[in-house]
């Protein structure tokens, strides 16, 4: 069964058309994967859509890859996080364009409010962009519900190493924000 097309991704008949998967275990580890890889990318991007885009970004690479199905977890889950970073930092470029072409509307008082929390959001995602990426990856799939364990799994660092580096994260996420 296609997997786009088991999960009612919006790209189906894309990818359907595309060369047979080189795994036999993907459609197991995508259904077994697929809601935390979103969960983390959207996590930093905060856009479902996005998110399932960067989820099957994420689910085509590892279909071509032969990380073990024991180790796909933690793998899609870095994937995942490092490819929503990508799509932040190469989405500036085009949302300037984005912006420069649409005309300016007047901001109705109504939706300041809406205006503000997008604004802030926004800020904090081209922060998160700015940290060094171990420490951005780790601050993302820590808040994602990721346990220190799976964390350090997943980064290939010690658990105990996981709560400084989350910390420094933090910080540095803190003084990109005051800066």
């Amino acid at each position: 069964m296609d997997l786009a097309l088991a999960h009612g991704g919006k790209d189906s008949v894309a990818l359907s058309r595309r060369s047979p998967v080189a795994r036999d275990d993907l459609e197991q580890v995508f259904r077994a994967a697929y809601p935390r890889v979103v969960a983390v990318a959207a996590r930093v991007l905060g856009s479902r859509d996005e998110a399932e885009d960067v989820a099957q970004e994420v689910f085509l690479t590892f279909g071509r890859s032969d990380v073990p199905a024991g180790e796909a977890l933690p793998w899609l889950s870095v994937a995942a996080a490092h490819t929503a970073l990508n799509h932040i930092r190469t989405g500036k470029r085009r949302a300037g364009r984005e912006q420069a072409a649409r005309p300016h509307e007047a901001t109705v008082p109504d939706v300041a409010d809406a205006v503000v929390a997008a604004e802030e959001r926004r800020r904090v995602r081209a922060a998160l962009a700015r940290l060094p990426r171990k420490q951005a990856v780790a601050l993302v799939l820590r808040h994602s519900g990721l346990s220190y364990a799976e964390v350090a799994a997943a980064l290939d660092l010690s658990p105990g190493s996981v709560g400084t580096t989350v910390r420094r994260a933090e910080s540095a996420l803190r003084k990109e924000l005051t800066s």
